[in-house]
């Protein structure tokens, strides 16, 4: 089906309307490099069929101890609750390719991820979720870290389109891979959604492939 989409992008493509271009909203800082996938939401919670209800299982063993009673951990602030952002430091969402990591975090209510850097997997699966996971210098990182401990009520917005980052009076220049930048912008970064939206010209395209009917010649 994909390589039938790769041909059919040489007709007229139709592309679904999930395009992201803004986001914008406060932010929750999270210190700490190497943060992998298994802190993030613990294996045991992988056994559910659907990824409903696994935001309140995010960072569950940082946030809470063995008799269920809260620890000191962002996640925990009400001062940061309803968060469009997460700021994290190096290397964040590293370890297993499971995607109930960004799954959960997009559940707890994280839409965008800013970083000194992702791990490659946990990047992609955020952008065929549609999240965007951006990178700022480790010196940007840790003022912006600094500035939302102080003070919670900055408003951020991230223009992906232009690649800056607006945090209070603050602006810096992020990064991102062009292609993701570009799959977030259109709106293609839902593959199933393209698919769907196309279905005409991949049958179209699909009709003239010999090896899909019997090698017979028109």
């Amino acid at each position: 089906m994909a390589r039938l989409l790769m041909f059919a992008r040489s007709w007229s493509v139709k592309v679904p309307p999930e395009a992201l271009r803004i986001l914008e909203g406060r932010a929750t800082p999270l210190r700490g490099s190497d943060i992998d996938t298994d802190r993030i939401i613990p294996a045991r919670y992988l056994k559910v069929i659907r990824f409903d209800g696994l935001g309140e299982f995010a960072f569950y063993d940082e946030r809470f101890d063995t008799q269920g009673n809260p620890r000191a951990h962002p996640l925990n602030e009400k001062r940061y609750r309803g968060s469009t952002f997460l700021v994290v430091e190096r290397n964040f969402g590293s370890g297993s390719s499971r995607e109930h990591a960004p799954q959960a975090l997009m559940r707890f209510g994280f839409r965008g991820f800013i970083g000194i850097s992702f791990a490659e997997i946990f990047q992609g699966n955020c952008l065929a979720m549609g999240l965007a996971a951006v990178t700022l210098s480790e010196k940007h990182i840790q003022v912006l870290l600094d500035n939302l401990e102080a003070d919670p009520s900055i408003h951020l917005i991230l223009n992906i389109a232009s690649m800056q980052l607006q945090a209070g009076q603050e602006r810096y220049q992020c990064e991102m891979p062009q292609s993701s930048q570009q799959s977030l912008v259109m709106g293609s970064w839902d593959s199933t959604g393209l698919l769907l939206a196309n279905k005409p010209s991949i049958h179209q395209v699909a009709a003239d492939l010999p090896y899909l009917n019997n090698f017979a010649r028109k």
